[in-house]
């Protein structure tokens, strides 16, 4: 992304020109699109389209996300990605309609995400790669509908026990870290296939003894203290893009294809 600096002014946009980027998504969705409009804050006279089920400020300058989020009461798909964010505001926990947020590619610090994150009892993805976090949010392990987590590219050194306990994650990408080479390593990455794994299926309609099996592993899987993986392992979290700079324009290829719930 191009350097903010006091010889660049941000774009502002009229509410007219806002309401004219709504889409209508393929599953009937009412999506506003304002990435890539070279915006350096957050315009206000979105608020006025609150009822709008997705919100797409991504590839800007924008540095401050206002408490007025809170306003969107409907957003069930919000994407932030690559701006300037450092810090994201305490109203976010009453958008508890969220199934994705991507704030991936900013300035974010683990001071700077709320406990009111723990809110998002609905939220299904979360990617916070691209970042500055030398922790993982404790609050995530408030998140038991998460099925999908980015922690690439950050700060982390660990990974805390509470993640394991999530009950539906499927998808961890914690890619280029600088975690410490442990033996604990092996048995972290062994346990995040089977739990990529292990919900594949219905536990109705698995045997009792296969049942069991699964039981258990989910049982040990919980059981671990202390998780850590090292950088130069392949990544399991395929279909959670990584943005930068280089990436391509697409605004596709840029973004996590959008599950359909």
């Amino acid at each position: 992304m191009a350097q903010v600096g006091r010889s660049i002014k941000g774009k502002k946009i009229t509410f007219n020109v806002a309401k004219n980027c709504i889409r209508i998504t393929f599953d009937g969705k009412r999506r506003l699109d304002l990435s890539k409009m070279g915006l350096t804050s957050f315009p206000k006279c979105i608020l006025r389209l609150n009822d709008v089920d997705e919100l797409d400020l991504s590839r800007n300058m924008i540095r401050k996300i206002p408490e007025s989020i809170s306003k969107f009461q409907n957003l069930r798909w919000l994407d932030l990605h690559s701006n300037y964010i450092d810090k994201l505001p305490e109203s976010i926990g009453q958008m508890t309609t969220l199934l994705y947020l991507n704030i991936s590619n900013n300035k974010l610090t683990t001071n700077g995400l709320p406990v009111e994150l723990n809110q998002l009892k609905n939220i299904r993805t979360v990617n916070l790669g691209l970042n500055h976090l030398d922790s993982v949010p404790t609050t995530l392990g408030a998140l038991k509908e998460l099925h999908e987590v980015g922690l690439n590219d950050n700060l982390l050194k660990t990974i805390p026990a509470n993640i394991s306990k999530l009950p539906k994650l499927k998808k961890l990408n914690t890619k280029r870290n600088p975690f410490p080479d442990t033996e604990q390593s092996t048995s972290f990455i062994d346990s995040i296939k089977r739990m990529e794994n292990l919900y594949l299926v219905d536990a109705k309609d698995l045997c009792g003894p296969c049942l069991r099996k699964c039981q258990l592993a989910r049982e040990n899987l919980n059981k671990m203290k202390s998780m850590v993986l090292p950088g130069p392992r392949k990544a399991i979290f395929p279909n959670l893009v990584s943005p930068n700079s280089m990436a391509k324009d697409s605004n596709e290829d840029w973004r996590m294809r959008t599950p359909s719930w």
